[in-house]
C-alpha cells in the first residue's frame, strides 16, 4: 500500500537553534495514532540542518489518505516498501508512540538495514497483546464504543483527552490547533493481537525515550511507558527529557531532535 502525503504541520509557540551532533546519521521517523507525519517536520528540519539524513513516511489511512480500512499488517509493508525502495541502509529506526507497534514489526522483516530502533514514548506490546491491551479497561472499553459509533469503525477522539493526556503542558490554544489538524485513526490496527516471537529475539541494539510529563498511557508500573513498556526491551538506553505526548514536537524540536540523537549514535 502507498505511504500517502501528510497534512500540513502545525506552527510551533517557539522555535529553537539547531542541534549540533557528533556525526551524521540517518533516520526513518514513524508517527503514531491520531497523527501523520508533519509533526516530524521542525525535528526533521534540524536533524537535516545538522548533516543528517532523515525520512518520514506517512502510514496509510492516516494525513490526506481517506481509506481507513487498514490494517497492521499496510502500515508495516509501507514502511518496509519506503526502506527498501530507497535502498536505506544503518538506519536509526524511530517509533512514537502506536509507531512503537510498526517500527517492532519492520525490524522482523528488515533487521539487517537497522542500525538501532528507537521507541519515543511508544508502545512496546507483549508478545501475542495489542495496543488496546496496553492501555487501562476503561480507555480499550472506550475506543470500541467510539468505533462502534462510527460509520467507517475509526476511532475520533474527544479533545478534552487530547487536550489532558496528548498534550497536558501544551497551551490551550496550541492543543486546540493541533486537535484541529487531527483526523479519525482507524481502530482496526489498534486491536489487532500481534506475534512479536521474533522481535523479543532480535538482537538489534534498542534505546528507549522517554518524556517525564507523558500521560498518554497512565504513568506508573501497571501501564506507564517507562519502566513498564520500556523494561520489555530487555538490554536498552534510556533517554529522558521532560514533556508530555505531543507538545514538544511543536514547541521544543530542537530538543527531541538532540535526544533522538543521543537515543541514536554509537
Amino acid at each position: 500500500m502507498a505511504v500517502t502525503a501528510p497534512t500540513e504541520p502545525v506552527y510551533a509557540e517557539s522555535l529553537e537553534p539547531a542541534v549540533r551532533i557528533e556525526r551524521p546519521l540517518t533516520f526513518v521517523l514513524v508517527h503514531g495514532a491520531w497523527g501523520d507525519s508533519s509533526y516530524w517536520n521542525m525535528t526533521a528540519e534540524r536533524l537535516r540542518n545538522t548533516g543528517n539524513k532523515v525520512y518520514t513516511p506517512n502510514l496509510p489511512g492516516h494525513g490526506k489518505d481517506p481509506n481507513k480500512a487498514v490494517t497492521h499488517t499496510n502500515y508495516v509493508d509501507a514502511v518496509v516498501n519506503f526502506i527498501t525502495e530507497r535502498n536505506l541502509n544503518n538506519i536509526v529506526l524511530v517509533g512514537h508512540s502506536f509507531g512503537g507497534t510498526v517500527i517492532s514489526k519492520v525490524a522482523e522483516r528488515i533487521p539487517s538495514r537497522i542500525r538501532r530502533l528507537v521507541f519515543m514514548d511508544a508502545f512496546v506490546v507483549a508478545d501475542g497483546n495489542s495496543a488496546a491491551d496496553e492501555i487501562p479497561p476503561q480507555g480499550k472499553a472506550l475506543w470500541a464504543d467510539l468505533a462502534k459509533k462510527s460509520k467507517d469503525n475509526t476511532i475520533m477522539l474527544p479533545f478534552p483527552i487530547w487536550r489532558e493526556t496528548f498534550m497536558n503542558t501544551a497551551s490551550l490554544d496550541l492543543a486546540q490547533k493541533v486537535y484541529n489538524t487531527v483526523t479519525p485513526e482507524p481502530a482496526g490496527p489498534l486491536f489487532e493481537k500481534l506475534d512479536l516471537t521474533k522481535f523479543y529475539r532480535l538482537d538489534i541494539p534498542k534505546s528507549y525515550f522517554y518524556l517525564t510529563e507523558d500521560t498518554a498511557v497512565p504513568q506508573g508500573e501497571q501501564y506507564g511507558w517507562h519502566p513498564h513498556m520500556s523494561s520489555r526491551l530487555g538490554l536498552f538506553r534510556l533517554i529522558t527529557a521532560k514533556g508530555d505526548h505531543m507538545t514538544p514536537f511543536h514547541t521544543n524540536p530542537t530538543m527531541v531532535a538532540q535526544k533522538l540523537v543521543e537515543a541514536g549514535r554509537d
